[in-house]
């Protein structure tokens, strides 16, 4: 079970590291068996060496939030690959519907990035995810299938900890309406179909699969302990380290009913 938190363009780097410490503390002091559940952040990359360091003893990682298709060049404002890995960096988000949307990114832009985290070592939190009108035509499944194949073709995975994907249906983000667990279950079904067509299933039965779209605390537990959705992508509600814990406290309670 992965708990991510997207910090996305909030908290300046002395708010950014308080908030580390504060999960870092929390963490250390939790009540409940969090021994199983994986913890990763994704902060602005300016408050990535400060919050790397101020999580240096706590079990998380750290990510970014996006990244180029080139180890270098003259892309101003841009950043590479090997510069996060150098500074410590796991993972890597791609594809988020607001760079999609902001930034008018393609399946093949996160296909080209994908590509290059893995040649370097990084994990690609791939994003995926459907509009409202989208979802009321009938769309959904060929949508989210179609970038599904789109970001990962000629992206070989061995090994489950390789990639994780997340399903953020748009009309969710940032919204404060998040999918039903029965509707988000769905979707995730049909994405591990898709992995297992494409990796194999010894591979896509672990590939980790995320739910991003308006989850908190009191919602976490009824998505969490859906089959195939093993984690949360969360938006908001890591800004606060009480509520990003608290996804944590139930993702804890779903894998202790699962070993019971």
């Amino acid at each position: 079970m992965l708990v991510a938190g997207n910090w996305k363009m909030n908290t300046d780097v002395p708010d950014g590291r308080a908030l580390a410490a504060s999960i870092a503390e929390g963490l250390s002091s939790a009540s409940s068996d969090l021994g199983t559940v994986e913890f990763l952040v994704c902060p602005p990359y300016v408050h990535l060496p400060a919050v790397t360091d101020a999580l240096a003893d706590a079990p998380v990682t750290v990510g970014a939030q996006d990244m180029h298709a080139e180890d270098e060049g003259a892309y101003t404002g841009d950043v590479s690959a090997p510069m996060l890995t150098s500074i410590g960096c796991d993972a890597v988000i791609l594809g988020h519907s607001e760079r999609r949307k902001y930034y008018d990114e393609t399946d093949a832009d996160v296909n080209a990035k994908a590509q290059q985290a893995q040649a370097h070592g990084l994990v690609p939190i791939v994003c995926v995810g459907e509009t409202l009108e989208q979802r009321k035509a009938g769309e959904a499944d060929t949508v989210v299938q179609g970038q599904v194949d789109g970001a990962l073709s000629g992206v070989p995975i061995d090994s489950a900890d390789e990639l994780v994907v997340a399903y953020e249906p748009i009309w969710a983000i940032g919204t404060g309406e998040s999918a039903e667990p029965e509707q988000a279950q769905e979707m995730h079904a049909v994405i591990r179909d898709d992995l297992t067509e494409r990796y194999g299933t010894a591979v896509a039965d672990d590939v980790p699969l995320l739910y991003g779209g308006s989850m908190k605390p009191h919602n976490a537990y009824g998505l969490l302990s859906q089959p195939d959705i093993d984690g949360g992508l969360i938006g908001s509600a890591s800004l606060a380290a009480e509520s990003f814990l608290g996804i944590a406290e139930k993702a804890g309670k779903v894998l202790e009913e699962a070993r019971d």
